[in-house]
């Protein structure tokens, strides 16, 4: 079953309901409350004491999940008996140690159906219960009060996506030499993924990673070689970072060719002087362009999934992107109500 990231929305008097409508734009599907007419406006599931929750933590129901203070082993006997018995979740209080007793309650329980369910007070740790023993618990239960740390929580999961559409090749021109950026992340990127990178925040290449080697080149799979100095890319909390920011230790996004996303982080980046393209696309009635490096380990992804090296590129050639209406930003922060125009 899918892992669940279970939100307990902090919000300030009076700002519950709106709140709840940016976490659930956010891709958030529950949160930690009592039922009420917000959650079911926004479609949001509920876990909670409440009866009509529809996770019901405690309770006699057979259906209900149950609380475990985990201290010692002893505690942990208890809720491997419990999901014997068939309780449909458990949501795990430890102290002091947090990753060794989930260690253990995962590698005991985690095929007796029973969900697991840990908390997390930082999307950082959230990273931490999602990664235990490799396979992570079932859910985690945050405190948010943005969408920003949710979408953040999210990018742990890789639940969080991008609405990806084709966009037909306006323009290619070279532009002369500049510096470009190659980031090289701390994991292995398969097939069809890669960054999205491009010279304005709402509209975004799919640049491929260098995993296809050839005869001059081998194969890289942690490389992107993303395009110049002042484009944008995507960070896990829904900001934008200049290539020029991005260091070791950076947190990225890499994006598939659907959309998924996931986190990763920059082991190095590295900035070169080299010759240069400019590639303009439209898609969706919009309009914005990438400069990359004129090379031809520098690949898009056409809307079948084939590659296309940007040397190759020609007018009226399709391929993926990442676009929606344009919004100012303040230091890579978006400012939803503020005119724009970037050319």
């Amino acid at each position: 079953m899918a892992k669940d990231l279970v939100v307990v929305p902090r919000a300030r008097p009076g700002a519950q309901e709106r709140l709840l409508g940016e976490l659930a734009r956010a891709g958030i599907k529950t949160v930690y409350a009592r039922p009420s007419k917000h959650t079911r406006k926004h479609g949001l599931a509920t876990m909670h004491e409440s009866a009509d929750a529809d996770m019901v933590v405690g309770g006699r129901s057979r259906k209900a999940g149950a609380r475990f203070k985990v201290r010692s082993n002893a505690d942990i006997d208890s809720l491997v008996k419990a999901a014997e018995r068939g309780v449909p979740f458990a949501i795990i209080e430890s102290g002091d140690w947090k990753i060794i007793p989930l260690e253990n309650i995962v590698a005991r329980a985690r095929k007796s159906g029973t969900r697991i369910y840990a908390y997390a007070s930082s999307p950082a740790e959230v990273r931490k219960m999602f990664s235990v023993l490799e396979v992570g618990v079932d859910g985690v239960i945050f405190p948010a009060s943005s969408a920003g740390s949710a979408r953040e929580a999210l990018s742990h999961m890789g639940s969080m996506k991008f609405p990806m559409s084709a966009a037909r090749i306006l323009e290619i021109k070279e532009v002369g030499d500049g510096e470009r950026v190659c980031v090289d992340t701390v994991s292995m990127l398969g097939d069809g993924e890669g960054m999205l990178v491009g010279s304005r925040s709402n509209f975004m290449f799919l640049v491929h990673n260098e995993s296809v080697g050839s005869s001059f080149t081998s194969p890289r799979p942690f490389r992107v070689n993303a395009g110049a100095v002042h484009c944008y890319t995507v960070a896990p909390d829904g900001t934008t970072r200049y290539l020029s920011e991005l260091e070791s230790g950076s947190d990225v996004l890499v994006v598939g060719r659907g959309g998924r996303a996931r986190r990763s982080a920059v082991g190095r980046s590295k900035i070169e002087r080299r010759p240069m393209l400019l590639v303009k696309a439209s898609a969706g009635g919009r309009t914005g362009g990438i400069i990359a490096q004129d090379a031809e380990t520098i690949r898009f992804v056409r809307p079948g999934g084939a590659l296309v090296p940007v040397t190759h590129l020609k007018e009226g050639d399709r391929v993926m992107v990442h676009s929606r209406p344009a919004a100012g930003r303040h230091f890579g922060v978006e400012v939803s109500d503020e005119s724009i125009l970037e050319k």
